[in-house]
């Protein structure tokens, strides 16, 4: 086997795992593709299931589990934060209003990064602040494109209405005026991961004496700017 690290049994799994890149794949090919015992691989390829590492299809064959999707998802979520600090600086400076980036936590959606207007009214909203998903641009953003049963639970209780999340999707994103909190508008656009789905909102929001009722005319071409370089940010493969 190649690439050994000297723990048998991560190799070994490695080897499985690796094997199975190629598509779906029998136990008698997985043992041929391996070179490992019978046994030894039906024992780790079972563990693997177990984890959601590896999964098996309609046919009964091993391929890929959904656990590696999700492990995927959250490396490029950590590239997101550390792509963040300048695209937010810039955004910031480009519009002399606070930035965010926001995902969603369960319920909530809870700022990763920000960049505050550094004198003057302003909205702040430190890292590690949570906020509903029931108000303002970021939740409209990350709630948008979910499927239709989160959608319709999202909407509960929420300020904002099908006719406007039908309105984000069909312009790329989202404006709020004192949805969050009287007198404070917004504007946010959607980070998407590389498997397209929507990760983040990224966001500037300040007075609405500044932002006019229409932030978004004034602003979303630079929002949206800011949201495609962090998601091709999240799309490049590590070194």
């Amino acid at each position: 086997m190649d690439n050994i690290s000297g723990v048998g049994v991560i190799d070994k799994a490695a080897t499985v795992l690796n094997a199975l890149e190629a598509g779906p794949t029998t136990l008698a090919q997985l043992v041929a593709a391996t070179r490992l015992a019978r046994p030894t691989v039906h024992r780790l390829a079972q563990a693997l299931v177990h984890h959601r590492l590896v999964s098996r299809d309609i046919q009964g064959r091993f391929v890929l589990g959904s656990r590696l999707v999700e492990l995927a998802a959250a490396a490029g979520e950590d590239r997101l934060i550390a792509s963040a600090s300048p695209v937010l600086l810039h955004l910031r400076d480009a519009t002399g209003e606070s930035a965010q980036l926001f995902r969603r936590q369960g319920e909530w959606r809870v700022c990763v990064a920000s960049a505050e207007r550094p004198i003057g009214l302003r909205d702040t909203i430190p890292v590690g602040t949570q906020l509903s998903m029931k108000a303002g641009s970021a939740a409209q953003c990350l709630l948008a494109w979910e499927d239709h049963d989160r959608l319709l639970k999202g909407l509960q209780e929420a300020r904002f209405t099908p006719t406007v999340l039908a309105g984000v999707r069909r312009r790329g994103w989202a404006q709020s005026l004192g949805e969050r909190e009287a007198g404070v508008a917004s504007v946010s656009a959607p980070v998407r991961g590389p498997s397209g789905r929507v990760i983040a909102a990224v966001s500037i929001s300040g007075p609405m004496e500044r932002l006019t009722r229409q932030p978004g005319r004034i602003h979303a071409e630079v929002v949206l700017s800011a949201a495609q370089q962090l998601t091709q940010a999240v799309g490049k493969t590590a070194d």
